[in-house]
């Protein structure tokens, strides 16, 4: 579905949108670290957001220009957080704002800005200015890689991906950005997603779609437990594609939220695959719970274990970590009818140990991409989660992070 020359692309892909990405000397590195995407033809815009508490001054931003329903541009940085930054940071985010939105000649409200990077330090405003009018100078339909390598921080590639379906006999296009790596734990994660489409959609309608969608995608990915201060998932949509703009939740509705659950689906995996250090990617998958609420939470449960993680990265077949974390999660089980499965051997069963065979086990144990089963026997619901594993690597990338 995503081909690598859409996929390169990316925000970019759909019809009408231009990006950039450049080097305003934010990051220690001297990578890039401030990106910029527009569309001309005024967005519907739709976002969820972190749930902490202790929000950067980006998030507060953005959510007032989500709830305006209408956006022109996303501006971005990685290298400062701008959280815990106070009445001076939350100046700044609108700083930026409006610097972008005079660049790019829009409403500074109708301008959506995050941040991502270390937190408690106020943005380098002189460089971010600087930044922008460099970004909106280099705007393109070729902007798109740019733009992504520009809002990484700890990840080893950026995450991008793209794709064309038909809606109403009228090709629509999806493309999106995203970047998380570490501290990733819903609801959401360090974790910026920037998804543009050129459908035409009822901006209620887009927020919905995101809403739900964003439930079974982003919010199921755990890398170590840790909730972020600064996550946002972002969709502009321009209507640039022509199609009669969807207004109820009918048949085109149903292929636009597929294509979009799709693409946060594949974008989820990727970041939970490339978690700080990782060596072992982790699909969590629960079974036979009372409720998805209740399988979730187990799925977390064995997620978010030290143990269960580190004993994946060390290829230790050790069943006792995951079903200890299932017990604990705190909802009912049943342990003579819950059966655990590491790559589809059983593990455990009937509340012991089952007999396996343990060269195949060592075999599963070995592999980069590994599938828990947890098997609950309680009811019909089921929960997938991503996560991965611990290794040394985690401990020092983030041993070193505030550097």
């Amino acid at each position: 579905m995503f081909s690598e020359a859409n996929t390169k692309k990316g925000v970019t892909f759909p019809q009408g949108f231009k990006a950039a990405g450049v080097k305003a000397g934010i990051k220690k590195s001297g990578n890039l670290d401030l990106a910029l995407i527009y569309t001309e033809k005024e967005a519907a815009v739709a976002g969820t957001f972190t749930q902490n508490q202790v929000a950067a001054a980006s998030v507060f931003v953005s959510r007032e220009v989500v709830k305006g329903g209408k956006a022109h541009a996303i501006c971005a940085n990685a290298g400062c957080a701008n959280a815990c930054t106070g009445d001076q940071g939350m100046a700044n985010a609108r700083a930026m704002a409006k610097a972008a939105a005079d660049a790019v000649g829009c409403p500074a409200n109708e301008v959506i800005v995050a941040s991502t990077g270390v937190i408690g330090v106020q943005l380098p405003m002189e460089k971010v200015m600087a930044g922008v009018k460099a970004a909106a100078a280099e705007l393109s339909e070729d902007g798109s890689v740019n733009a992504g390598n520009a809002i990484i921080t700890t990840d080893t590639y950026s995450k991008a991906c793209a794709t064309e379906v038909e809606i109403g006999g009228k090709k629509v296009r999806f493309g999106a950005i995203a970047k998380g790596s570490g501290m990733i734990q819903p609801n959401m994660a360090t974790m910026l997603c920037f998804i543009t489409t050129d459908a035409a959609i009822d901006q209620k309608l887009l927020q919905a779609a995101l809403s739900e969608i964003v439930e079974v995608t982003f919010n199921m990915i755990s890398i170590d437990g840790d909730m972020s201060t600064n996550d946002m998932v972002i969709v502009m949509a321009n209507g640039a594609a022509g199609n009669a703009p969807i207004t109820g939740k009918g048949k085109d509705y149903e292929i636009f939220r597929d294509t979009l659950k799709e693409l946060c689906t594949g974008l989820s995996q990727r970041i939970a695959a490339d978690g700080e250090g990782a060596t072992k990617f982790l699909t969590i998958r629960v079974t036979g719970g009372e409720s998805f609420e209740s399988a979730k939470q187990v799925g977390m449960s064995v997620a978010k274990s030290p143990l269960v993680k580190t004993a994946f990265f060390g290829e230790d077949p050790n069943w006792g970590r995951v079903i200890c974390a299932v017990g604990y999660a705190g909802v009912p089980i049943k342990p003579e009818k819950t059966v655990v499965k590491f790559g589809g051997i059983p593990v455990y069963a009937n509340g012991v140990g089952a007999s396996f065979d343990e060269a195949a086990l060592r075999k599963v144990m070995a592999e980069r991409d590994i599938v828990i089963d947890v098997e609950l026997g309680l009811g019909n619901a089921e929960a997938t989660v991503w996560s991965c594993d611990f290794s040394y690597e985690y401990v020092k990338i983030n041993g070193e992070y505030h550097t």
